[in-house]
């Protein structure tokens, strides 16, 4: 027994990863191919999502849902990096909004510093107070018009700055670092608070990055949205139009239009991979070294590992940034896969809820169980609708025109969240550690 017992783990996974693969070959058997990678690639970038939450929950226990955020500021990546700059939109105001952006910063600086330096009482409110006033005034008299000046600038195709132009997969890395900077901001000012407190602030945290989003129409064109954003695959139409890859369609017997559309989405397919595969391989060896067993004695007990001189506080805030920053890659390679930055699609159910279900059906600190997590889950949200309406009219075939017949198909619409709901509560109560277990 002692000898089989060890494994059943392999066993388990290889099993389940198995019934998944399934259920993407199942779906381009009998719906489409090109269906079948969408759902990969999604489930690719979800899963990568879900590794992110796993490092700060399944590795320190910290409890944020303000995973959207550094979603929306991944996303936010690919504007500035790879979009083209705007005509005359830097020249309209753009040294204004730096300059002003600029003063914010040193005004928040020198509160700080001023709060450390002056001592308690009366002196330092009334000298932080000052700063802070003064600087803000200073901040709105150059930002504003700045921005009004560039948001002024063609506002129907353009409005906002633009971006620098450059290849957008070196989006990808800038979207993690600026995730990781706000996951800094927040952990300096919020992880001093408990789970729950935690939780709030992050979720609030969230929605104020969204905010900016969609009312800064100098920054990303707000709910304007930027389109026909640089792809780092060739776009269907280029290969239809290519002689080499009509010819090599044609001997495969595959249909040019169908053909294209599957090749693109292999080669996002292969790129995502190779993201997902580095990241596993960068948090499995984190995770078995002397760091992750310490990130794992404090989750486990704080109060002891503080005991034996570790800073818990500033552990908590280096898993916090990782974890921010790999959220904050996936959330630039969704808008990568999307071509196009819309902040008013951005939701807690899709960016928060449902990448932790990942997690918890997956199991909370096994990197492995995130994927498993990541791919089961995003299948089953996106297919679950389309079952439902099936499985409805398969019910209601027979029945009379009414009220009961129009309620259950209209219904269907819900499914995926009652199936949401239903598999978290299955999960939980039969196997609380998730279906890949951390061992």
């Amino acid at each position: 027994m002692t000898a089989a017992a060890p494994a059943q783990g392999p066993a388990r996974a290889l099993l389940l990863a198995a019934f998944v693969a399934m259920l993407f070959i199942g779906t381009g058997l009998f719906q489409s191919w090109t269906l079948a990678l969408l759902i990969v690639n999604m489930a690719l970038v979800s899963s990568i999502m879900a590794l992110g939450v796993n490092i700060q929950w399944g590795y320190a226990g910290l409890f944020s849902v303000g995973t959207m955020g550094f979603v929306a500021l991944g996303g936010l990546s690919v504007v500035l990096v790879s979009s083209a700059p705007a005509p005359g939109g830097w020249a309209a105001g753009g040294p204004g909004i730096l300059l002003g952006l600029m003063m914010g910063a040193a005004t928040i600086a020198a509160a700080v510093m001023a709060a450390a330096k002056l001592p308690k009482g009366r002196i330092r409110t009334l000298g932080v107070a000052a700063i802070l006033i003064v600087g803000f005034l200073i901040f709105r008299g150059i930002f504003d018009p700045a921005v009004q000046a560039v948001e002024a600038n063609n506002p129907a195709a353009h409005g906002n700055l633009g971006g620098l132009g450059l290849p957008v997969l070196l989006a990808w890395p800038v979207g993690g670092l600026l995730a990781a900077a706000a996951a800094w901001a927040i952990g300096k000012t919020a992880l001093g608070l408990r789970s729950d407190y935690l939780a709030i602030a992050t979720l609030g945290i969230a929605e104020i990055i969204l905010a900016v989003l969609k009312n800064e129409d100098w920054l990303a064109r707000g709910v304007k949205n930027v389109i026909s954003l640089p792809r780092p695959v060739p776009y269907e139409v280029d290969l239809q139009r290519s002689q080499a890859f009509l010819n090599w369609a044609s001997s495969w017997g595959f249909d040019p239009i169908t053909a294209s559309s599957i090749v693109v989405r292999l080669m996002y397919t292969g790129l995502f991979a190779i993201v997902l595969l580095a990241l596993i391989w960068l948090s499995q060896a984190a995770l078995h070294s002397p760091w992750g067993r310490m990130m794992r004695a404090i989750r486990d007990n704080e109060v002891s590992a503080e005991a034996m001189g570790k800073d818990v506080t500033r552990r908590h805030l280096q898993v916090f940034i990782l974890g921010s920053a790999v959220i904050g890659i996936a959330g630039a390679m969704m808008t990568t896969l999307d071509g196009q930055l819309t902040p008013g699609s951005y939701s807690p159910l899709r960016f928060t809820f449902l990448i932790w279900v990942m997690v918890i059906v997956g199991g909370s600190g096994n990197n492995w169980g995130s994927v498993l997590g990541g791919f089961l889950i995003w299948w089953l949200w996106v297919m679950v609708e389309p079952i439902g309406n099936w499985a409805m009219t398969v019910i209601t075939t027979g029945m009379a025109d009414g009220w009961l017949k129009g309620h259950l198909i209209n219904s269907a619409a819900h499914m995926r969240l009652l199936t949401m709901g239903i598999i978290l509560l299955l999960v939980l109560r039969f196997a609380p550690k998730g279906l890949l277990p951390e061992r």
